[in-house]
């Protein structure tokens, strides 16, 4: 991909006190994109957004939006960002017209209220109170009013907490015909299946750092699949076996797990060695029970990361910063 590069980040520090919850973090979010920011326990995710938002300044690196400094030169920019928080606060006693019309009076150039509204499939609940909307219809009008200034750049921290399965996929119609319009997205979320649905691209921070990027497909391929089963003989019957009797895989990762009878193998060459396992039990007379044969999932990549990386920053990896989440 060639387009232009409205967030840049490269080599990003953020400091608090003497913990450093970004580490050099280095990103970039083109032109009519979405990337997913995945973060693992205390990763520092908030701490970098907040950075890449102009909320503070970064204590060593580079950050551009718009090729501009966000903190520095925020005044320059912020007309052209448009954010949506987990909460927005809006007071519950006023009607969702009149939210809109106090959001768009602080806009240079607003799109118009009803069209905003509209947008988000909101525009039949205009003279309802805030307080009487539902949890999905509150995250609409949070979405309506971060879109209101048309912006170049839209910031979406986890949009879909709290709802339910309709209310995520209405809004993910609506990230997508916002993509289509051309506004670039950098999402923040804890749910795998809302990146894979949504993101472009996805990166997975740890420990103050990005340590993988890419696409789902990119990052899934890393992943070995997983083969596992439960051998039985032809009446049902478990039967023992040890790893050393399980044949030999021509693609195998690592070595053969068995746990209460469970066998599970792990290979890059999944179709191969899927059929070296049913010729294996064919010969030997077994029912491979629970057969369960599958590729690597994103679900997998990210406890990897979480997993193979953990403790790599020392005793301070937990973050101090009350602020930061925990993405599953």
């Amino acid at each position: 991909m060639t387009s232009q590069a409205l967030i840049s980040v490269s080599g990003a520090r953020r400091r608090y006190g003497s913990f450093e919850a970004v580490r050099g973090a280095d990103l970039v979010v083109r032109r009519g994109e979405l990337v997913a920011l995945l973060g693992t326990n205390g990763a520092g995710k908030t701490s970098l957004v907040e950075l890449i938002e102009g909320l503070a300044p970064a204590d060593g690196g580079e950050v551009r939006v718009l090729g501009k400094d966000p903190y520095a030169q925020r005044r320059e920019i912020v007309g052209q960002l448009g954010v949506m928080l987990q909460e927005a606060g809006f007071s519950p006693d006023l009607t969702v017209v009149e939210t809109a019309r106090m959001w768009a009076g602080t806009l240079t150039s607003p799109r118009p209220v009803a069209e905003a509204l509209d947008v988000v499939n909101l525009a039949h609940r205009a003279d309802v109170r805030v307080a009487s909307l539902s949890g999905g219809e509150r995250r609409r009008l949070d979405l309506a009013l971060a879109v209101m200034g048309r912006p170049q750049v839209l910031f979406l921290d986890e949009p879909t907490t709290g709802l339910d399965p309709e209310s995520r996929r209405a809004t993910w119609d609506l990230v997508r015909g916002l993509l289509a319009e051309g506004t670039t997205v950098l999402l923040t979320t804890h749910y795998l299946e809302e990146a894979e649905e949504l993101a472009d691209r996805i990166a997975i921070m740890h420990a103050g750092r990005i340590v993988t990027e890419g696409t789902v497909a990119e990052i899934v391929a890393a992943e070995p699949a997983r083969i596992e089963f439960v051998p039985q003989d032809a009446e049902g019957r478990l039967v023992e076996v040890a790893p050393a009797d399980l044949p030999a895989l021509s693609g195998a990762v690592g070595a053969p797990e068995v746990e209460r009878s469970r066998v599970r193998l792990r290979t890059d060459r999944l179709q191969d060695d899927l059929e070296a396992v049913l010729a294996w039990a064919r010969a030997r007379g077994l029912r491979l029970a629970d057969l369960d044969a599958r590729s690597a999932s994103l679900e997998q990549a990210f406890l990897s990361v979480a997993g193979t990386t953990a403790g790599t920053a020392g005793p301070d990896t937990p973050s101090p910063d009350a602020s930061e989440e925990v993405a599953a």
